[in-house]
């Protein structure tokens, strides 16, 4: 799972679905980085979240493999509901950011979804999609709080935990799915070699 590069709102504003927020200079680059990092992959398929941001990280990966990009909508960002476009500064003002941050499985955006509903859609999508390729290398692109939510279910972390995690805008997070159960490969991985499937 990569998650996307950087835009003028990472860091700063709560994206979530908004349109027309795209990937800044630096974030084009840092694509172009994550792309060639992975160009030695052999993937069977490439799957992104449908929105701008993902979804042009997602085909500079692709265009090293002229393969084309596959969206899916439960890969998407968490529907942050009223809190879309607020900046983080203000956010971490209210109540719920406590609750978000240390007990984050009763967490529910206002007029937007919860992060279990979250975890679980993302989850079961990538489940889909592992059978579709049961024995394939497949890339997903998608965002920071939905790939530290699916990690964290694999790594057997609780949800009220997944906040430990890092997922850093256009880095790369390997695991293995298969009947012996998930194992990680590497977390968080930026600007370097990503292991084999071998585990080399």
């Amino acid at each position: 799972m990569v998650r996307h590069a950087v835009t003028d709102h990472t860091g700063k504003r709560l994206s979530g679905w908004m349109d027309g927020i795209s990937l800044t200079e630096q974030g084009r680059e840092q694509a172009e980085v994550v792309a060639d990092t992975l160009a030695d992959v052999e993937f069977e398929a490439i799957y992104s979240s449908p929105i701008e941001r993902t979804n042009e990280t997602a085909r500079a990966i692709a265009s090293r493999h002229e393969a084309r990009v596959h969206t899916r909508r439960a890969l998407g960002e968490v529907e942050y509901g009223a809190w879309t476009n607020r900046s983080l500064r203000s956010l971490m003002k209210t109540k719920l950011w406590g609750t978000v941050q240390r007990f984050p499985s009763a967490a529910r955006f206002p007029d937007g979804e919860s992060l279990r509903e979250v975890q679980v859609r993302a989850l079961d999508e990538i489940e889909r999609i592992a059978a579709d390729h049961p024995n394939g290398n497949v890339c997903c692109v998608s965002h920071g709080d939905v790939i530290k939510l699916v990690l964290a279910h694999y790594i057997g972390v609780h949800i009220d935990l997944f906040q430990r995690i890092v997922v850093a805008p256009a880095s790369v997070s390997v695991f293995s799915l298969s009947e012996r159960g998930p194992l990680i490969l590497s977390l968080n991985a930026t600007l370097m070699s990503i292991p084999a499937k071998d585990g080399s």
